[in-house]
Order: C-alpha cells, then sequence, then structure tokens
C-alpha cells in the first residue's frame, strides 16, 4: 500500500491560506478520485478540496476552523496503488510541521503509522522511521505565539503592536488567532483595552518600544465604554448566530452604505423583441449546447457595452483618486441554497460574444451553488448585476458591491398594457416591460451620467434584432 498526501490546493494568486471548515469524510472512511474531502473558507469564498486519488483516509492532519497555508498536507490517503502502478503517485516533499502544533502533526501520522502497520510511506520521513525524533511543540508566549500571514497584515495596518497582540484571546486550534478573532477585538477596541506597555508593530518586533508622553488626561481604565442596549429575547425566540459568509456579506453590505452615498434611479424597459427572440431560440440552442439560454447574459452583453460607451460608470474611488478600469468585469450576483449570496466575475465581457457569455454564465452559476468557485473569480469586477425578477419583484435598491460605484437590478419581465406610437395614432397594446434600477455612487456619479448609463441599457434590450442568430 501506499499513501499520497493530500495538500491544500492553490486557489488563486492572492491567496495564501484557507481555514478548515468542515470536514466531509471521517477516518476510516474510502474516497473516491474527485471526492470531496474538506471544506475550506478563504476570505473571498468557500469550496471543496476533492482527492484526486481513490483510497481510505488514514489521517486527518488539520483541525475544524485551523488556518492552514497553500501547498501544506491536510490529509493522508492510503491508496490501492502496488509497485508497479506507484509511478501514479507522484513523490511528495516531507510534511510541513511548522504551520501547525507539531503535537497535533505527530499525534496523526502516529495514529496513520500504527494502521499501516509500519509500512513505510513514499515522501514523508516522520512515518518511514519510528525513532525519528518529531520536532518540538512550539509554546504559545509572547515571542513565539503563531500567528497568520493575514493577521500579521491586519495588525501591521491596525498599528497593533506584538504585545497587545498577544493579549488578544484565540478561538483558533491551540488558542491560535484568527481573523474573526482579531477583526472582533477591532470593533470593540478601546483605549481601555490597550495595554500601557505596548510593543512595536508586528512588521518590525525588534524594535524598541516608543516612549509615553506624559499626559494630564484620566487614565484609559476610566474611559467610557460604549454600551449596548440590550436585546429583547421572549422565551419562545430562537438565537441563531451568522455562519462566517453571512458575517462577510453583512460586514461588507454595511461598510458599503457607510463609504457611497447611495442613489437609485429607475427606468422602464419595453422588452417585447428580446422575449419574443429568447422563445423562438431557447429550444434550438439547447439542443445545440446541452444548455439554457436566460435573460442573464443579455443583460450582461447590454451592461458591458452601454460601459464601454460610459467609461466613467467603471471606476472606483481611491480616496480622491477616481481610478478609470481598464477592463469590463461584470459580476453577476447569485443566490445561494444556503440563503447566502456570492458574485462571481464575468472578465473582459465587453470581448465575449453572446455565446461566449451564455456558457460564462452558465459555469459560474452552477459552480457557485456547488461551493466549487476559486478565489479569483469573485474578484476584480468592476460592476455588478443583481436579478430581482427571478424572485418575481419588480425593481430594487441593491447596494453597491464595493469598490464599484454601480449596480444594476433588472426586475421580472411582466405583460402590461402600453401605448405605442404609429403613424396613424397612438394605440394600446399588451407588451412584455421590465424595470431596471441602477444604483451608483453621488461622490463620482452623479444624475445625469447615471440616469443616461440606465437609459442606454434599456435601449439596448428595446432595440434587440429578433433576427439575430446565436
Amino acid at each position: 500500500m501506499a499513501k499520497y498526501q493530500l495538500l491544500l490546493p492553490k486557489m488563486g494568486e492572492s491567496v495564501a491560506e484557507a481555514t478548515i471548515i468542515k470536514w466531509l469524510k471521517n477516518q476510516g472512511d474510502h474516497i473516491e478520485a474527485d471526492d470531496a474531502v474538506v471544506e475550506i473558507a478563504t476570505d473571498k469564498v468557500d469550496s471543496e478540496v476533492p482527492s484526486p486519488v481513490s483510497g481510505t483516509l488514514v489521517a486527518m492532519l488539520c483541525k475544524d476552523n485551523e488556518i492552514v497555508q497553500v501547498g501544506d498536507p491536510i490529509a493522508i490517503i492510503e491508496t490501492g496503488t502496488d509497485e508497479d502502478n506507484e509511478a501514479l503517485i507522484k513523490p511528495l516533499p516531507p510534511v510541513k510541521t511548522e504551520p501547525a502544533p507539531a503535537s497535533v502533526v505527530q499525534q496523526h501520522l502516529a495514529a496513520a503509522e500504527n494502521e499501516a502497520q509500519t509500512e513505510q510511506v513514499p515522501g514523508i520521513d516522520l512515518l518511514q522511521n519510528k525513532n525519528t525524533e518529531a520536532p518540538k511543540p512550539v509554546v504559545n508566549n509572547a515571542s513565539a505565539r503563531f500567528y497568520s500571514p493575514l493577521v500579521k497584515s491586519i495588525a501591521q495596518q491596525e498599528n497593533i503592536g506584538l504585545n497587545e497582540l498577544d493579549q488578544i484571546p484565540g478561538s483558533g486550534t491551540d488558542g491560535r488567532l484568527t481573523k474573526d478573532d482579531l477583526l472582533t477585538y477591532l470593533k470593540n477596541r478601546t483605549p481601555a483595552t490597550v495595554p500601557q506597555n505596548v510593543t512595536a508593530p508586528v512588521a518590525t518586533p525588534a524594535a524598541a518600544p516608543a516612549p509615553q508622553p506624559a499626559t494630564s488626561s484620566a487614565p484609559a481604565s476610566d474611559a467610557p465604554q460604549p454600551v449596548k442596549p440590550a436585546a429583547s429575547i421572549s422565551g419562545g425566540d430562537e438565537i441563531i448566530e451568522m455562519d462566517r459568509m453571512r458575517r462577510l456579506i453583512a460586514d461588507h453590505m454595511v461598510m458599503s452604505k457607510q463609504t457611497s452615498p447611495h442613489v437609485t434611479s429607475f427606468i422602464e424597459a419595453d422588452v417585447t423583441n428580446l422575449v419574443l427572440w429568447r422563445n423562438a431560440v431557447k429550444s434550438s440552442f439547447e439542443k445545440r449546447e446541452g444548455e439554457k439560454i436566460t435573460f442573464t447574459p443579455v443583460f450582461i452583453e447590454a451592461v458591458a457595452r452601454a460601459l464601454k460607451d460610459m467609461p466613467m460608470v467603471n471606476v472606483s474611488v481611491n480616496g480622491t483618486q477616481i481610478i478609470k478600469k481598464k477592463n469590463i468585469n461584470v459580476g453577476m450576483a447569485t443566490a445561494l441554497p444556503n440563503g447566502n449570496l456570492i458574485v462571481p466575475v464575468i472578465r473582459k465581457a465587453d470581448q465575449l460574444n453572446l455565446l461566449g457569455i451564455t456558457k460564462a454564465v452558465n459555469d459560474l452559476a452552477n459552480r457557485a451553488r456547488s461551493n466549487k468557485l476559486q478565489p479569483d473569480e469573485i474578484k476584480d469586477g468592476t460592476f455588478t448585476i443583481t436579478n430581482v425578477g427571478s424572485f418575481g419583484n419588480v425593481m430594487g435598491t441593491p447596494i453597491i458591491n464595493q469598490p464599484q460605484v454601480a449596480i444594476l437590478a433588472v426586475g421580472a419581465i411582466k405583460k402590461k398594457p402600453a401605448v405605442l406610437e404609429t403613424p396613424t395614432g397612438d394605440v394600446i397594446a399588451i407588451r412584455y416591460m421590465m424595470f431596471l434600477s441602477l444604483s451608483y455612487d453621488h461622490r463620482v456619479v452623479d444624475g445625469a451620467l447615471g440616469g443616461a448609463f440606465v437609459k442606454r441599457v434599456a435601449d439596448y434590450l428595446e432595440n434587440w434584432d429578433i433576427n439575430q442568430v446565436i
């Protein structure tokens, strides 16, 4: 029998670590190739790690809520590969024990060794020799407590010294300080919570603490504490703790409203030609391509064309600077089965034809609902579309997806009586109508630009060529 080291895979250029959320397999379970083994979370997306080989899960090297670096081992899978097929299992580097306490790794590896009855494991030194001395556990003291790169980066940005960081309680494995622990601390941080003998910031731990000038103000311990009103809870109420993704969404929405003065403009569009066109092509398209065509790709194409016409909507704000984006990357808000929301991004949408956009929309939406998106697939969006019409709503006032400056909500398409102008006079006809709602950041997008942009999108939809071929 051979043993395969399952490593935390690379999940994008900007992702260096992930948090173990939940093991989907138990020790001793049989695993088929491509079976999901563990659910992980990054700051951008939740996803699952599949096994590239078939076998038995003999060791889980990480615990729930533990932070793991990309490329580190997270599990050991015993395969049925014999010597003739040994080349199928690539040689692996020795287990790195630095990112996690050595005692945890040693315990899992020892358990795997006993089950393997002292058989050698290619690429795992600790299993090849019982007498190999394992590294000593890291001591969680003021000079050796482990902090992930993300925690160090946040601490440096917030000017938190090592002494203050060491005093923050951690909820991770063996008291490890997680990102959520640090963000919670920062929200409640007051002068009274900051140690008086704060050392230098994390980025420069060797520097000496700066002397504190004497002041005549009251001691920090006397500073008034913010008082939170007590929640009114009756005996029949249920308290539901937000999951990680819901907390991220909540924080992002609050931050957006605090950052951008929101204005929303509305317009009603006659999309009769578009509806008739889709009804005519949807059956043949599904037979030819093996997938459905919805209205979403058409909306994305219209938005991409309007953004190219009015590039000052395709911008972001950095202080007093307006950053005009080179690429048009359109995000589409996607509801997940668990009630949460995620926004995969179609990159360079203006360079894709309608078929290419349709393929991208279906692929991203399907993988979003099955937690198979990569972190890079939900970043760098420059504009967002949210389809409130899928729930029967006719319009909405969406919140801007920062750092973008605008978001478009598309409402339900309804049959309505409408007045049509003809050469012989006005007539009333039954038409397919819908509302478009554009929320925009009034710091950089004024009413004239915002109104003109949503009107341009409506024009593209109303003037849809009913004979267009896809």
